[in-house]
């Protein structure tokens, strides 16, 4: 078969030109050329991209993270301060217990909300790039305070057990609910939590949907039961990931009785959270009211992220959004201002018998520079490490 002649740019407008034009040739060829000039624009000029959770980002649950983080820090202020300062104050230690265990309610907010977001990334990635994406955004931010908390203590001795490598290794390597010992940076001992429900979660996936092992699926979901059991407290996590299978499929009680089923299951959260202080250990499963509150945590966050509601209005602002983008810097570095903080008053002598103007003064300081300093930590250990490395925000809005 002959070769076609070659394409005359003149028959397009049937000013010249004898051979057929070949339309289907033409538009292959224009669209080759095109993809490459595209992909070496790309190459040598590379564009930070959306967040690869950009379809299933809620803002709702974006806020109620920032409330959470929120909530803890303001715990650990009120209740540090009545623990170590106005222990024998019966009027401040009595204002401020109920809030002082409400916020504690907020680490176990944390846990549903990283059931409910964590289920779609392992399902996207594979278990080597979702375990690259997680070790990125968690661990820096996590060694350098690390690091911070062992070079202090064993500068100072404060925590004489903690300064034990047999302590410091599996910390650092975030085991150490496996190897039965203690974490060291405040606030680290939820992560190990985080990180056994991440690998679980992600093999169980990995084996059940991807290579369809049953026998290994099997033993995965036993050592996660085991867990459960052992850490009760992990149990929060598979409420997450009930109510992203409900989220999936829109499955919502009657229109008419969502903004009294949301008020009603926060009133028992504030209400059950704020009468004594939970740990979710096994000495907490005798009290029914620990049920209660694990049920009604999961029922109100369930509400709250649910099309139109009360939470998704009042969280429709500015403020909680920014609070749920610094989130995880906030809750990791928060100790670290407030223990400064309180060592500089107790010095200064301004924590005095005005227990309600000591502590105006207290929270009117500590709360902004908080903040401030949360800022350069999530840009510098959270922020950047995620963007260098993958070029796209942490966050899509």
């Amino acid at each position: 078969m002959a070769k076609p002649p070659p394409f005359d740019p003149g028959i397009q407008d049937g000013t010249s030109g004898t051979a057929p034009y070949d339309d289907a040739r033409l538009y292959a060829s224009a669209t080759d050329a095109a993809t490459e000039r595209l992909a070496r624009k790309k190459a040598t000029c590379p564009r930070e991209r959306p967040a690869s959770n950009e379809r299933t980002f809620n803002a709702t649950v974006h806020g109620l993270r920032g409330i959470a983080a929120m909530l803890v820090f303001l715990a650990h202020m009120l209740g540090g301060v009545g623990e170590h300062i106005y222990a024998e104050v019966p009027g401040y230690l009595r204002l401020t217990l109920a809030p002082w265990n409400f916020g504690r309610w907020g680490v176990w907010l944390f846990f549903v909300i990283s059931g409910f977001v964590i289920l779609p990334s392992v399902l996207r990635y594979s278990p080597s790039e979702f375990a690259l994406r997680r070790l990125l955004r968690l661990y820096p931010l996590f060694l350098a305070f690390s690091l911070v908390f062992i070079l202090t203590n064993a500068l100072t001795n404060a925590y004489p057990a903690l300064n034990d490598w047999r302590t410091i290794i599996p910390a650092l390597l975030m085991i150490n609910l496996v190897t039965q010992t203690e974490q060291l940076t405040p606030n680290a001992w939820s992560l190990s939590y985080e990180v056994v429900f991440y690998t679980l979660c992600c093999l169980i996936v990995h084996a059940g949907l991807r290579t369809g092992n049953r026998t290994i699926t099997l033993l995965l979901c036993v050592i996660s039961l085991a867990f459960v059991w052992r850490y009760p407290a992990m149990a929060f996590f598979l409420g997450g990931i009930a109510v992203r299978l409900l989220h999936e499929r829109r499955a919502w009680p009657p229109e008419r009785l969502r903004p009294w089923l949301e008020i009603g299951t926060f009133g028992c959260c504030l209400v059950l959270a704020s009468v004594r202080h939970y740990t979710f250990g096994h000495e907490d499963l005798r009290d029914v009211r620990t049920y209660g509150l694990f049920l009604s945590t999961i029922a109100y966050f369930y509400m709250a992220i649910g099309p139109a509601s009360l939470s998704s209005r009042i969280l429709a602002n500015r403020a909680t959004a920014y609070l749920g983008t610094v989130s995880y810097s906030l809750y990791m570095c928060h100790p670290y201002t407030y223990f400064a903080l309180r060592a500089l008053f107790v010095q200064a002598g301004l924590f005095t018998a005005n227990w309600v103007g000591s502590m105006a003064l207290f929270l009117g300081c500590t709360i902004p520079l908080t903040l401030l300093f949360t800022q350069g930590v999530y840009r510098s250990l959270e922020r950047y490490p995620y963007r260098r490395f993958f070029h796209e925000r942490i966050f899509h809005k």
